[in-house]
């Protein structure tokens, strides 16, 4: 039988197989990829305590955490919501405070939550991991309960900071470790890329953290403080909140950052080499390894000793070095003096090199003072690499030139930077070495013997120069950049670790001591150990 009249997309169908016409039409799909169909949603079991509503805080205990104890509360039959719900009655936080938690919970904008959080529970996380063991709420006792203080807003004298560094005290340890340690790394990554400005900017900031009596809670405690900017701001709010900063993680795991890093530890790298290496598609030492011909004796002397010269270098065996070096100097020249400088003279345990002044009383009995050393020291067995700098510093007291501002201020001394082994040596050695053998064991040809290499810099300086080389290779870098900042801008004076110069009344500044230095500046003395800028 026919069936007249039935048109598909405009054309007439003659006639139709009734038994063809009884089939489903498929329609015809372009081909590519299948698409997996959508698991299927699964359903949360019936709430079983609908008088129990919960709400976990991200903040310190992570996005995957707080999934992985949603998922599990919910299969209890515990109710659970978003931190804006205003049907809460138990929150629940791992690692923050009650104050932090009401901040958190204000964040998130949750407009029930009163001053003293006490409309609803406060909870540590423990009062949640015995609740799923038993199946059930427990009972809230005290221990499970997070303290809220009476006022959250207190006092805004305590963050009120000097704007440059040599007006601050900076001791160890550091209060906020974890915000100054973001920081740093942003500053070192600006510092990678040849953004300076940015590095300042970042260095500064962690600076300012440091000088803080307490441990920063919210970042609104930091509005009136100086050298915060808001990128800063934005890493320390979700430090804070988080534990970390997605931003900085990211960082430290870019290839980029790692290479860069890895390379600016080998003695004699600087960022430009380093970055030049990256260009070179350079990212291990063994790449350098492989072309040894390219790297400079320093370089070559750094990456022989990499492991040892990138291993924190104890107070112990820096002063055991320092004694080493007194004994060769006063064997030299007796009478002579030498200074441990740096890290170590701020107070900090341990340091990536050891820094020595060596002078005498007697100005001019220093001249040629240093070769006589390092030949002492390498007769020894002290040295496994050394490189000699003559002093480039001119005395501009008989000169009408004013001293250049823009002068290197640490490097115009005669000095020697030097790789110092330190431990076991054959024959006299062994009685000037006076260190603790270190818990390493090396082997050489199959032999075991206990040394180590140093990183040693030794710098020469005239008696008269003296206070201002000791200022400015003690530190922090942070410190004695704004030390010679506050100088130039506040008191028309140029400042560097060989003198202080007046602008404005054309004299040269003589010290004594630092006391003096500062005494020059009209800034409060602050001793080496409180300089951790």
């Amino acid at each position: 039988m026919l069936f007249p009249g039935i048109e598909v997309e405009g054309r007439s169908l003659g006639s139709i197989n009734p038994t063809m016409s009884q089939l489903p039409v498929k329609k015809r799909c372009p081909r590519g990829p299948r698409k997996a169909a959508p698991p299927a949603m699964r359903e949360d079991p019936p709430a079983r305590f609908p008088g129990v509503v919960l709400c976990l805080v991200e903040k310190r205990m992570g996005a995957s955490r707080k999934a992985f104890l949603t998922n599990l509360a919910r299969s209890k039959g515990f109710l659970v919501e978003e931190p804006s719900s205003e049907r809460l009655t138990h929150v629940v936080s791992e690692g923050n405070s009650g104050d932090e938690v009401i901040e958190w919970l204000k964040r998130k904008q949750n407009g029930c939550v009163d001053a003293g959080g006490s409309n609803l529970a406060l909870l540590d996380v423990s009062w949640f991991s015995e609740s799923m063991q038993a199946g059930r709420p427990v009972e809230i006792e005290p221990r499970h309960c997070l303290t809220v203080t009476v006022s959250v807003e207190k006092p805004q004298d305590t963050w009120l900071v000097a704007a440059y560094a040599c007006q601050r005290r900076s001791p160890l340890p550091n209060n906020n470790q974890l915000l100054t340690d973001a920081l740093e790394t942003l500053a070192e990554e600006a510092h990678f890329c040849g953004h300076e400005g940015r590095s300042l900017a970042f260095s500064r900031a962690s600076s300012v953290l440091k000088a803080l009596p307490r441990t920063v809670r919210r970042v609104q405690e930091l509005d009136s403080l100086p050298c915060l900017g808001e990128h800063s701001k934005r890493v320390i709010q979700e430090v804070l909140e988080d534990g970390t900063s997605a931003e900085v993680e990211t960082i430290r795991q870019s290839e980029k950052y790692q290479a860069m890093k890895l390379f600016t530890k080998i003695f004699g790298v600087g960022v430009k080499t380093a970055h030049q290496w990256y260009q070179e598609g350079r990212r291990t030492l063994d790449d350098l390894r492989g072309h040894p011909a390219q790297l400079s004796k320093e370089q070559q002397a750094g990456l022989i000793h990499y492991e040892d010269l990138n291993t924190p270098v104890k107070r112990a065996d820096a002063e055991a070095i320092g004694q080493v070096v007194r004994e060769a100097v006063n064997k030299c020249l007796p009478g002579a003096s030498v200074t441990l400088t740096g890290g170590f003279r701020r107070g900090k345990p341990s340091g990536h090199d050891v820094d020595l002044l060596i002078t005498h009383p007697v100005e001019g009995q220093e001249a040629g003072l240093l070769k006589k050393v390092i030949a002492c020291l390498d007769q020894q067995g002290f040295l496994l690499y050394h490189s000699i700098h003559r002093n480039t510093f001119e005395s501009l007291e008989d000169s009408d030139q004013e001293p250049s501002s823009h002068a290197s201020s640490m490097d115009q001394y005669e000095r020697c930077f030097s790789i110092f082994c330190l431990g076991d040596l054959p024959g006299d050695a062994q009685e000037g070495a006076g260190a603790e053998k270190p818990s390493r064991v090396r082997r050489t040809s199959g032999a075991s013997r206990f040394w180590k290499a140093v990183r040693v810099d030794l710098v020469v300086t005239p008696y008269s120069q003296f206070p201002f080389a000791l200022l400015g290779w003690t530190g922090s870098r942070i410190f004695e950049r704004d030390l010679r900042r506050f100088a130039k801008r506040e008191k028309k004076m140029l400042l560097n670790s060989h003198t202080l110069y007046h602008l404005e009344q054309k004299t040269w500044m003589s010290a004594a001591s630092e006391k003096e230095i500062f005494q020059h500046l009209g800034l409060e003395y602050i001793p080496p150990e409180e300089r951790n800028a």
